[in-house]
């Protein structure tokens, strides 16, 4: 979101969680000073004025930019939700790393896969692994044998030898975001 030439946004970072944080817009961009864009890994210096709230980039370093997510709207809409799912959930520090890492792998493979509705579904099952939820022992057993055998084929398998129709793992989305809605406190 941009105003009176700042660039407001929310970032992750390993060390510190969430933080808000504002970039200036410049017309040229200096060396140490790229602007960043959606979905960008970078390296940088910040301050802050008012106790940790907001946050002031001084410096960037362009890390990575999953250009791959921009190739079509599918793509950008899956990636976008996956963001906002961990921008909606705070963590806790025993937790950021791992977070980090799904980010990280998770915008990747949305920069190269054909299958985000897959993509999706494979990181949101891991995030709620990863905060210690029993989605294997409560959703996932409750499923019925053929739904457990399409999710452990969603889990498990490389994207590029994924087979499942997209109208099979729809539903399934569906019944694992409704059991995060009922059973957790992930706000999907």
């Amino acid at each position: 979101m941009a105003a009176d030439g700042w660039q407001s946004f929310t970032l992750f970072a390993p060390d510190h969680g969430h933080l808000h944080a504002m970039q200036r817009l410049a017309k040229k961009s200096a060396g140490t000073q790229a602007l960043l864009d959606l979905f960008d890994e970078a390296a940088l210096f910040l301050e802050s004025s008012n106790q940790g709230r907001t946050w002031f980039v001084r410096e960037t370093r362009l890390l990575q930019r999953p250009a791959g997510i921009g190739r079509s709207y599918a793509v950008l809409q899956e990636a976008s939700a996956f963001a906002r799912l961990i921008a909606r959930n705070q963590v806790g520090p025993e937790s950021r790393a791992h977070v980090a890492a799904l980010l990280r792998t998770g915008l990747e493979a949305f920069g190269r896969s054909d299958r985000p509705d897959i993509v999706f579904f494979k990181c949101l099952y891991r995030f709620a692994r990863d905060e210690g939820y029993p989605v294997k022992q409560e959703w996932f057993s409750a499923l019925t044998a053929a739904d457990r055998a399409t999710v452990s084929q969603l889990i498990n398998l490389p994207l590029d030898q994924q087979t499942a129709a997209a109208e099979a793992v729809a539903p399934l989305r569906g019944k694992l975001e409704d059991y995060l809605r009922q059973e957790t406190e992930i706000r999907v």
